[in-house]
């Protein structure tokens, strides 16, 4: 490890101030998002290395680090293969920057140019939670206390709407309208959609802003952590660490509650139990602000496992040789979700 600094930081600067920005005109939502990862990564370095952020240079940052960095997002965050490559293009993104200005540098491109994609299992296993599971976790925080207050809300909200992480944490205090009951998510490419709320988040909004946001405007942060008397959005880490908090509490109420969780379960569960009461998967698209259609037949694929689990389990129960269901009644169910032919 080299002893001295380089031009790490003058680059990563220059990445997010005119390259980003200006060149490549990314949009606000999509460099908040680099933004985040780049902090993951450095945290990570600190924590794992013991290197003072002062002294972060290229070579530091090589490719064993890097994939061991991703590779425990991924175990601890539950990142999808998906979502590790993002973060690993992120990476790779600033390091071709970086080499385009100063050619000595592309062997630190090319060694995290060399730094596989994650290809996603050929059958995707959807973590969600149980309808009661759901209920338990919501119900453990205290609303009597400020925080408790705050991180009851953001759990309803998440769950209400199968939000993001991302898309929480870049509300307004103006994206929810009590009266219509709706709220404005800025999802990925920053583009906007409308969401119904129910009249109990609702409730829970003007509660929740009654004692964090009197006085604030419709710009404001609506989750915030405040640094030097000012309100800046609250992280990904905090959202992380309090739901680790709340379902290991709630596990030893629920065992349905998984001691651990990610915040994209409640996304996950949101959008299975919306599936499973008859919500058309072309809906649910739009719904979850996926691009790509094929995204949503996961929770189809879940559905129809779970069914096919649930009927092995009477089979066996009841002690008979039953015939195997046939493959193309399940293909038929998803046909018609498809086609909006089943309610």
């Amino acid at each position: 490890m080299t002893k001295h600094t380089d031009h790490f930081y003058r680059y990563l600067r220059e990445w997010f101030t005119v390259f980003l920005p200006h060149q490549r005109a990314a949009s606000p939502h999509t460099i908040t998002a680099f933004r985040d990862a780049w902090n993951l990564l450095l945290r990570y370095v600190t924590d794992t290395r013991q290197i003072p952020l002062e002294q972060m240079t290229f070579g530091v940052l090589d490719r064993e680090l890097v994939a061991e960095f991703l590779d425990h997002m991924t175990a601890t965050r539950g990142w999808s293969a998906s979502t590790r490559n993002q973060r690993l293009a992120c990476i790779r993104s600033f390091f071709r920057y970086a080499a385009s200005a100063e050619p000595t540098l592309a062997m630190h491109l090319a060694a995290i140019t060399a730094i596989p994609q994650k290809k996603d299992p050929a059958n995707t296993t959807i973590r969600y939670l149980t309808t009661g599971a759901i209920t338990t976790l919501l119900a453990t925080p205290d609303p009597l206390t400020k925080t408790g207050l705050r991180d009851q809300f953001f759990m309803i909200l998440m769950y209400d709407l199968a939000a993001r992480d991302a898309e929480m944490l870049t509300l307004t205090v103006g994206a929810i309208d009590t009266r219509r009951r709706t709220a404005e998510l800025i999802g990925k490419g920053a583009k906007p959609r409308r969401l119904p709320i129910t009249a109990e988040t609702a409730d829970h909004y003007r509660r929740y802003t009654e004692a964090f946001h009197a006085g604030s405007g419709p710009g404001e942060p609506l989750f915030y952590t405040t640094h030097s008397h000012r309100k800046t959005p609250m992280s990904d880490d905090n959202v992380a660490r309090f739901l680790r908090q709340y379902a290991a509490a709630a596990h030893q109420i629920n065992a349905e509650v998984p001691e651990r969780i990610h915040p994209h379960m409640l996304r996950h569960s949101r959008a299975m139990h919306l599936y499973q009461a008859g919500m058309p998967l072309e809906m649910l698209t739009e719904w979850l602000g996926h691009a790509d259609p094929e995204t949503t037949l996961i929770y189809a694929h879940a559905d129809t496992e779970m069914k096919r689990n649930a009927l092995a389990r009477i089979t066996i129960d009841i002690g008979t040789d039953a015939a195997p269901i046939p493959i193309w009644r399940d293909r038929e169910d998803i046909i018609q979700r498809l086609c909006g032919l089943a309610s």
